[in-house]
């Protein structure tokens, strides 16, 4: 965010600066040979000013009110309205300018020819800078979408290597078969676990934003092949607000933070633990945390951590910016939290 205000600023002083330096050399060749005068040269670079400001101030409403997420056909009349109402403000804030600087003519600045000729200039300039500022705010998003594509499929795989991996595929099914001759039932219901949760991460790099719901589903699934491998070692507890169901969320993620704290965690603890999902609402943001027993001190992963974190943190900088968050930390020295809030997107 910071290195795009800074190339934004950049733009905008060097660009106003260059048009302060065209005006002046044209102002100078209209004089045929003559110099221009000072005062000549103080007010198109008070003009130039202006017209900083009042794109700057352009910018800020755009933003506001949210254009760049409308259609073409909301947006272009917005734009055209905005840069006629920039170009008449411009138009009239050379009055008080060219008063200050000794140069008020009103039998010239106020007639129709001189209002309309300077107020087209104006409107064909703020309109250029409006069809840049556009295009690249275009192309900043649709590098962004294939960013954020990029990372969903590297999420797949490293889902792939990490979680769905020969080794845990070999567990769960040496579990579900020593479960065939004594629970048939729970055998069969482990085979169907099992299909969801490849279906899902096959499927990962096709969706952007999931159900809550539905990951939800992803990790109970999780949970329950889990279970039958650490039997009484796992212990799962959901606390889920009906209202974070409205919520769409990047797919996998929670699965991730679970698999996680199972993987680092409570496996590692000859006595198992604890894995609790729990789910808040709290001004239109969805709270999400994971709780793991375990220990995360000073920074340094202990019985926590691994890849999955990181692709976490970069997916939700990728989908989110700098609206959501991502912290982990070691509550009451028995259990590691993470906890992810993001914001609510239709």
């Amino acid at each position: 965010m910071i290195k795009k205000n800074r190339l934004y600023w950049t733009i905008q002083i060097v660009g106003w600066t260059l048009y302060a330096i065209l005006e002046i050399v044209t102002s100078a060749v209209a004089s045929n040979g003559q110099s221009v005068s000072i005062k000549r040269i103080f007010f198109l670079c008070i003009e130039a000013i202006f017209c900083l400001i009042l794109t700057h101030l352009f910018r800020q409403l755009i933003n506001r009110w949210k254009w760049l997420n409308m259609g073409l056909a909301k947006l272009i009349p917005r734009i055209l309205a905005g840069v006629l109402v920039m170009s008449v403000v411009m138009y009239f804030l050379r009055v008080p300018a060219s008063i200050v600087l000794g140069m008020f003519m009103p039998g010239v600045l106020f007639s129709a020819e001189t209002v309309f000729g300077l107020s087209a200039v104006y409107t064909v300039m703020f309109f250029m800078w409006s069809v840049l500022y556009l295009v690249y705010n275009y192309f900043e998003r649709f590098n962004t979408s294939l960013k954020l594509e990029a990372s969903v499929r590297e999420i797949e795989l490293n889902n792939l290597k990490s979680q769905l991996n020969p080794h845990f595929i070999f567990n769960a099914l040496n579990s579900i078969r020593s479960l065939i001759d004594e629970n048939p039932t729970k055998s069969k219901l482990a085979v169907t676990q099992l299909s969801n949760l490849l279906r899902s991460s096959l499927s990962t790099g096709k969706r952007g934003l999931t159900p809550l719901d539905d990951e939800l589903k992803i990790v109970q699934d999780y949970l329950g092949l889990e279970t039958i491998r650490f039997e009484e070692r796992l212990t799962s507890q959901f606390d889920i607000d009906p209202q974070s169901l409205d919520f769409l969320v990047p797919p996998l993620m929670i699965q991730t933070l679970v698999e996680n704290g199972i993987k680092h965690g409570i496996s590692r603890l000859k006595e198992g633990g604890i894995i609790q999902v729990k789910t808040r609402v709290e001004e239109d943001r969805l709270k999400i945390q994971v709780r793991n027993t375990g220990q995360y001190i000073n920074g340094v992963k202990r019985s926590t951590g691994g890849l999955g974190l990181e692709n976490t943190r970069q997916r939700l900088k990728l989908i989110y910016g700098g609206k959501a968050s991502f912290k982990i930390m070691t509550e009451n020295n028995n259990f590691v939290l993470t906890e992810i809030e993001i914001p609510y997107v239709n």
